[in-house]
């Protein structure tokens, strides 16, 4: 028995069940702000997916009779300062830092679930030990890690790139589903499955972890800015090789030219928008799942919401009354 958002409690494994927790666990991404944030990040995906066909040229194409040069008809964003397209080096960039990004984030994920939430269920030095495990990889320091792998490795591929990068982002995660679990555990849902004598695994994976979508996907979202941020940064500052096409290798391309220097704008300023356009994206899915598990936040914004259609200023100091009719007085009561 399971409790549905309405907080009765159904079978598990009817067919309307199912399709009542697959729409509970997609309510989250109802509200506008998780609409727009994933408008913005399905673009993203789709160039990444199509840059063979979107792009132009090909990102390596040299024409030297079109060095620096300003955006124009033939090239849309300009060259580089060897004739390169810059409009192809965005495009087939964003490649990189999405399967970066979202490789990460599915590692550094399933990692959090699996340690978080059987160290918040199991209980003694089983649970300590995980608890302890996750303290460890909090204080692990991430840049040096990914400097001494890619020091190893003389081209390292970006699948180790993104191994990397959720083998050491996991943690934060598995610390707030372990503290949700913990809460969970003594449920009455929870202690009546223990009771029928299922098993940890159903117990897990059938009553807790619809419960804990929420808390997944912002840890899922919050992980792939993380490594986004982490790929572009260590890429610009030149610990991964520059061959590797992303936004991050096309700003240490123009910084090493003197791109920044020169106002040579169209090569540097398209893959920044195209870093802050992503990072804006994921946080407005963020402050939707926020607001969908706050319920504060929740009533909020439906109360915004009501007062915009209503042609009500979201802003106003004072709540407009409703005119009721005057009391009948002593006078005209006599």
């Amino acid at each position: 028995m399971t409790p549905t958002p309405s907080g009765t409690p159904t079978t598990s494994g009817t067919p309307s069940t199912w399709r009542s927790r697959l729409g509970s666990a997609f309510a989250m991404f109802r509200n506008p702000k998780s609409i727009a944030g994933l408008s913005i990040l399905g673009f993203f995906v789709l160039v990444a997916i199509f840059a063979d066909v979107l792009a132009p040229y090909s990102p390596t194409k040299v024409d030297h009779t079109a060095r620096f040069q300003p955006p124009s008809a033939q090239h849309w964003l300009g060259t580089t300062h060897i004739g390169e397209d810059v409009l192809s080096q965005v495009i087939h960039g964003t490649r990189g830092v999405i399967v970066v990004g979202f490789l990460a984030a599915i590692i550094a994920t399933l990692i959090a679930i699996v340690v978080g939430v059987v160290s918040g269920y199991l209980t003694g030095w089983r649970s300590e030990s995980l608890s302890a495990l996750t303290n460890v990889f909090l204080v692990i320091p991430g840049l040096p890690l990914i400097i001494i792998v890619a020091s190893v490795f003389e081209d390292p591929p970006l699948l180790l790139i993104a191994g990397v990068l959720g083998l050491i982002g996991w943690a934060w995660g598995a610390r707030v589903l372990r503290a949700q679990t913990m809460s969970l555990r003594n449920r009455d849902f929870i202690q009546a499955a223990r009771a029928n004598g299922e098993p940890l695994r159903r117990i897990i994976t059938v009553e807790m972890l619809p419960n804990l979508m929420a808390l997944i996907a912002a840890s899922f979202v919050g992980t792939v800015t993380a490594a986004i941020l982490g790929l572009t940064t260590l890429s610009y500052i030149g610990v991964i090789p520059v061959t590797t096409y992303n936004w991050g290798t096309i700003l240490n391309w123009a910084g090493a030219q003197g791109a920044f220097r020169q106002n040579q704008w169209w090569w540097y300023l398209p893959p920044g928008l195209c870093i802050a356009a992503i990072g804006v994206a994921l946080s407005l899915i963020n402050f939707g799942i926020d607001e969908y598990v706050n319920p504060r936040l929740r009533s909020a914004g439906e109360r915004a919401r009501a007062m915009k259609k209503k042609g009500l200023s979201v802003n106003d100091a004072v709540t407009a009354v409703r005119p009721t009719s005057p009391q009948p007085t002593q006078e005209t009561a006599s």
